[in-house]
């Protein structure tokens, strides 16, 4: 027996000691703790069918009301789910869950089809009773099967993909293992298996007998990687809700007629019922291990397709629902609903029901568990009879979810993180794969554990050079979702960190790596949806809407992008006139739209000059003049614009502006800026203002003064990522930040990251903010850059001389004085910098970096 058939049946031994395993028969269902439930769902339903999408936006969680309603018809009371299916089959919304076209009307996005999505629906109507091949007007068994990848990396996989070649570029493929389950499900009830798509399916199972939940590319054989040659690069997670489903789709193709699936078969129930917890329960994947009723009601109804009886998984779910004897207490107008642990059970007969949206979650997927109906029997129509079916209710929910508004920006360098949700959101929404979440992102708050840690869809980013750059780059690329984008949870809820997407992408552009994963970010930040979503607020806004900083970060990666990622120009063009029909007279940039960002900081005024200053140089002017008015007495920038009088400023202020002011236009040629960026010059530009001259010494001067490159907090603790951001100010004068580089390579983890202040694990936040530190140059020193350093520092005296001399009204320090600060500032830098040298040599035989 080989180890790890040993060690399944150890675990399995395990699992026999505290389990009742039976045959599964009918009387092991509960059928009138489903229907309650059935009920209690259907009092969630608005009247038209639909289930308030908890993340916002103008359309309603498909997703969820298909999850209530093979809940409903499981439990007998499939009239409870009529709203749901008119609301998809006869007003025609199917179509805007399955593609793009209910995102954004009449773009043709219809073209765009979510594969998961596609299978979630064709089971919807077979369950209904619906024609499947004419459901919402498409057929339905059709479109699933053509979103089977029949050649190419994803070969057997059920994709994402476009019938319109033009908008390929916009999809990143994010079907998981859940839509590949549901395909082979729908498909095998209209007796037309998908041999290529089983045999995929198989391919993403473990040895131990688990299956991932997210598909893996192995860059070196060119396809789609198996669980098992996943394991190297940490891409084969176990997970109970994959294996639950993949082993309900395995039921179900054989059941159909398909062959050799009895061996994968055995190895997911013994896995399943080795990994049940001894409270009854089972946990699902990342960010739901912990027992929960939604995992279980899952793998319970699997295990009963199988063949199986687990007694105590179905009084783990029991446990946690709300009964006749719950009348006296909070919970007494909510007979039947069910939490999503039985601890959240207790808390509520006190509370009440917190978190409405994570109850019909839990109850829809837990109630499989109790009725004990296979996806199959369902799609086949065999569904229970009741004697004494439940009439359909007039919908009258208890409550409605209320969307979270987006959370104000962060101006810090270093966000405040985001406590977890105590009951993390459950997993139905993981039945098909979701579009990218719309969410303006401008610096949100960072949860402390993001969904993913590697490329969840499988991209692997490119091998790392050995150079510290290398590593974190490597790191970087790795933290991309799907390979192109950056993913948050916040309460249990996760969503597309558009703003941290566009960091990590201007990150990898001043280390000079991951090539790859550049263009893949890139196309994936302008999409039309991105675009909408990033800066326009789509679907949250109701009205017309832009954002500054947002837009402006897009002009800039779209500059960049249009050598290497091929980038249309119209595309730039659109985002050009964008970002200046929010550009005053004064030089001020205004946000429009209900969460538009009133605050005038430094760094929002900072990035949307960098765009103008790239896109239409002669229009600049305003905003730097703007930019600087606001510079305080002692040379630094406040952290807001308009602080009238302003004695001190702060440094990552001061930084951030002094990258505007010394930006200048690339050399282009035709519409793309030129490979190679116009060097730098050691004299002030023709046409330049003496102002700005002036301003440029005396920030420079103040960032530099009295202080090393290298930021540490009260303790002497390096600080990261407020030593990249001094870094980055520097390296946009010309100035050295070498000592800054090596320093913050000391402090790199063995990935190749960097950890937050006071942490030791690698953080993608702080990782993101120290790139140009580590690579010793800003991304306007990058290959492609839009804009170029105009001036490097300390200029020749003639040019500082005949700026003050024209300078008339400047009433700042003389510039005397500000060359001697600046000079004795740079002298005394470089002599710690010898003896940080000498101590680092000394030292660095016998450092200790903990893993």
């Amino acid at each position: 027996m080989s180890a790890t058939l040993a060690k399944v049946a150890a675990l399995t031994a395990v699992a026999a000691a505290v389990l009742v395993v039976v045959p599964a028969d009918a009387e092991a269902a509960d059928r009138p703790a489903a229907r309650s439930n059935s009920q209690w769902l259907a009092r969630q339903l608005a009247p038209d069918g639909t289930l308030q999408n908890p993340n916002g936006g103008v359309l309603p969680d498909y997703g969820l009301m298909i999850d209530n309603l093979f809940a409903m018809y499981a439990s007998g009371d499939g009239a409870l789910a009529a709203p749901i299916v008119r609301n998809l089959d006869d007003d025609g919304h199917a179509s805007d869950y399955f593609t793009w076209d209910g995102l954004v009307p009449g773009a043709g996005f219809d073209a765009i089809i979510t594969g998961g999505a596609a299978a979630k629906v064709l089971v919807a109507a077979e369950v209904a009773g619906r024609d499947p091949r004419n459901f919402d007007g498409y057929d339905m068994v059709a479109e699933t099967k053509a979103a089977i990848r029949r050649s190419g990396l994803d070969t057997g996989r059920v994709s994402d993909y476009s019938k319109n070649p033009e908008y390929a570029d916009y999809v990143s493929n994010n079907s998981n293992m859940f839509g590949q389950s549901l395909a082979i499900i729908g498909l095998a009830a209209v007796g037309e298996n998908d041999q290529l798509a089983i045999d995929t399916l198989v391919t993403q199972q473990c040895a131990e007998g688990y299956f991932r939940i997210f598909f893996y590319y192995d860059p070196a054989i060119t396809r789609l990687a198996s669980c098992d040659e996943g394991k190297p690069f940490d891409q084969s997670a176990p997970d109970g809700d994959a294996t639950g489903m993949a082993l309900s789709a395995l039921l179900a193709a054989r059941e159909a007629g398909a062959a050799g699936l009895d061996e994968p078969i055995d190895r997911a129930v013994s896995w399943l019922l080795a990994n049940q917890d001894a409270g009854g329960g089972w946990g699902g994947g990342v960010t739901t291990q912990a027992p929960n009723t939604n995992s279980t009601g899952l793998i319970v109804q699997a295990l009963a397709q199988a063949g199986v009886a687990v007694d105590s998984g179905a009084a783990y779910l029991a446990s946690a629902q709300v009964t006749a004897a719950d009348t006296g207490n909070a919970l007494g107008n909510d007979i039947g609903a069910i939490a999503y642990t039985p601890s959240d059970y207790i808390a509520a007969r006190d509370s009440g029901i917190v978190g409405l949206d994570t109850w019909i979650r839990a109850g829809a997927q837990a109630s499989l568990g109790l009725s004990q109906v296979s996806f199959y029997d369902l799609a086949q129509g065999r569904v229970p009879t009741d004697p004494d079916p439940t009439e359909t209710p007039t919908p009258t929910p208890t409550a409605t979810p209320t969307p979270t508004a987006t959370p104000d920006p962060t101006q810090s360098a270093t966000p405040t993180p985001t406590s977890p949700s105590a009951s993390p959101t459950p997993t139905p929404s993981r039945t098909a794969t979701a579009r990218p979440t719309p969410r303006r992102t401008t610096t949100p708050p960072r949860p402390r554990q993001t969904r993913h840690t590697v490329p969840a869809a499988g991209v692997a980013p490119q091998a790392a050079t050995g150079s510290p750059a290398g590593r974190l780059a490597h790191y970087l690329a790795g933290r991309l979702t799907g390979g192109d984008h950056v993913e948050v949870t916040e309460n249990g809820k996760t969503f597309v960190d558009y703003d941290a997407t566009a960091d990590l992408v201007l990150g990898l552009r001043a280390l000079g790596e991951q090539p790859a994963a550049v263009t893949r970010a890139t196309r994936f930040l302008l999409r039309p949806d991105s675009i909408q979503a990033y800066a326009h607020g789509a679907p949250y806004e109701k009205g017309p809407a832009a954002y500054a900083e947002p837009l402006a970060k897009l002009v800039i990666i779209a500059r960049f992008g249009q050598t290497d990622a091929a980038v249309p120009a119209t595309t730039v063009a659109t985002l050009d006139a964008d970002l200046a029909k929010l550009r005053g007279d004064d030089g001020r940039f205004t946000d429009t739209g209900a969460f538009a960002d009133t605050a005038q900081t430094v760094r929002r005024h900072a990035w949307a000059t960098l765009a103008t200053i790239a896109g239409a140089p002669a229009d600049s002017g305003p905003a730097v003049e703007r930019l600087i008015a606001g510079q305080c007495t002692d040379g630094t920038f406040p952290a807001v614009l308009g602080t009238s009088g302003c004695a001190a400023g702060q440094r990552p202020a001061t930084a951030a502006a002094l990258v505007a002011l010394n930006a200048a236009p690339a050399t282009t040629s035709g519409a793309a800026p030129t490979a190679t960026p116009t060097a730098v010059v050691a004299g002030t530009p023709a046409g330049w203002p003496p102002a700005r001259t002036r301003a440029l010494e005396r920030a420079a001067a103040a960032l530099t003064s009295g202080a090393t490159d290298v930021v540490r907090n009260e303790s002497g603790t390096v600080d990261a990522v407020h030593t990249a951001v001094v870094a980055t100010g520097r390296q946009a004068v010309g100035l050295d930040s070498g000592g800054a580089a090596r320093t913050l390579a000391t402090l790199a983890r063995p990935d190749g990251g960097l950890p937050k202040l006071g942490g030791t694990a690698s953080d993608v936040a702080a990782s993101i903010a120290a790139a140009p530190g580590v690579a010793g140059r800003s991304w306007p020193a990058a290959t492609g850059s839009p804009v170029v350093m105009a001036v490097r520092l300390p200029l020749p005296a003639a040019d500082s001389q005949a700026a003050v001399a024209a300078a008339a009204g400047d009433t700042g320090v003389p510039l005397w004085f500000a060359l001697t600060l600046f000079a004795l500032g740079f002298l005394l830098a470089a002599g710690i910098l010898l003896v940080r040298r000498y101590l680092v040599r000394r030292h660095s035989t016998h450092k200790v970096v903990a893993p």
